[in-house]
């Protein structure tokens, strides 16, 4: 709660005395760039209900990595969403900048579905494994770099890196975005369900449709499995980029990862960057204080300033980034 009105006091303050930072660091390198969203708002009301369409920027299946960006980037969304509502932000963002950008639904009643994600996670990892090879086979790179939204994140392409065989292999960098890589509480709703005995009917209703719900619940047999031998897999770089104001992730801390042997691991809290920053879960994969962040972690060589602005749950900056 404090931390809650913390932000609201200093998004009051800011606004009262104009005191807002302009976006630095996500220069175009696109001869035709294409319009970048920042408002998860305006971009689900684009997207939502055109879930079968990429996301602006991604899947031309013509394009072919350059040597300064030799990995395709492949997005994968998180729960409830689609690939066009939650990423026409990071997708134009990227292919600006000159990467080859795919993207695909997972884990829906069908690929068009609006929402997506909510089937078991296993299945979307054999999705993605399918997708990651579709890639790599048509723009003849030997490796991909997943960005990666929520369960999108985080528990889908790590049960990809630890149970497809070779998959490792064909994956540079792992970047979550408040990925739920240990489960979540829900802000304490899982552990009042426990308390009241009321968690396992409602996870039995939920397991029929929704099950990949149930499977990211803190203590899920899915996240033991998962976790069982450590966090990461060797020969794969990992980033997890998280928000203090997450509301789905909780704690927000359980995003984050511990390197195991042969691997590598940045965990990153946005407000230890810039606290103005007021990003909530859904609003992340939008911010351009994250978004610059994937930018660093995927060209580590040629770091962008992270820009410090004030940034909204849901509608994003207050002042419009260029």
């Amino acid at each position: 709660m404090r931390s809650k009105a913390f932000r609201s006091a200093l998004v009051a303050v800011t606004a009262a005395t104009g005191l807002f930072a302009a976006s630095s660091g996500t220069g175009y390198a696109a001869a035709d760039p294409q319009d970048v969203e920042y408002s998860f708002a305006a971009g689900f009301l684009k997207g939502f209900f055109k879930a079968g369409e990429a996301p602006p920027g991604a899947n031309d299946w013509n394009c072919r990595p350059t040597a300064r960006h030799p990995e395709p980037v492949v997005l994968v969304h998180g729960t409830l969403e689609n690939m066009n509502d939650i990423w026409r932000g990071a997708s134009p963002l990227l292919a600006n900048n000159g990467y080859c950008v795919f993207a695909f639904n997972h884990g829906g009643s069908s690929p068009t579905a609006p929402v997506q994600a909510v089937g078991h996670m296993a299945d979307s990892a054999g999705a993605l494994a399918a997708f990651v090879d579709r890639v790599r086979a048509a723009t003849g790179a030997a490796e991909v770099d997943i960005v990666g939204h929520s369960q999108g994140g985080g528990p889908v392409p790590r049960y990809y890196l630890k149970n497809f065989p070779g998959a490792a292999g064909k994956v540079d960098k792992l970047i979550g975005i408040n990925p739920s890589n240990h489960g979540t509480t829900l802000d304490g709703l899982t552990e009042l369900g426990r308390a009241l005995h009321a968690l396992e009917p409602i996870n039995d209703l939920l397991d029929d449709d929704y099950p990949s719900l149930v499977e990211q619940e803190v203590g899920s047999d899915f996240n033991r499995r998962l976790d069982a031998g450590g966090d990461t897999v060797p020969g794969v770089d990992y980033t997890v980029v998280a928000t203090r104001f997450d509301e789905v992730v909780t704690p927000y801390t359980n995003a984050y990862l511990t390197a195991g042997p042969g691997a590598s691991v940045k965990n990153i809290e946005v407000q230890d960057t810039c606290l103005l920053d007021g990003t909530d879960h859904l609003e992340a994969p939008y911010d351009p204080v994250t978004l610059t962040h994937v930018l660093n972690a995927l060209d580590p060589s040629h770091p962008r300033k992270v820009p410090c602005q004030v940034v909204l749950p849901l509608t994003g900056p207050v002042v419009p980034t260029d």
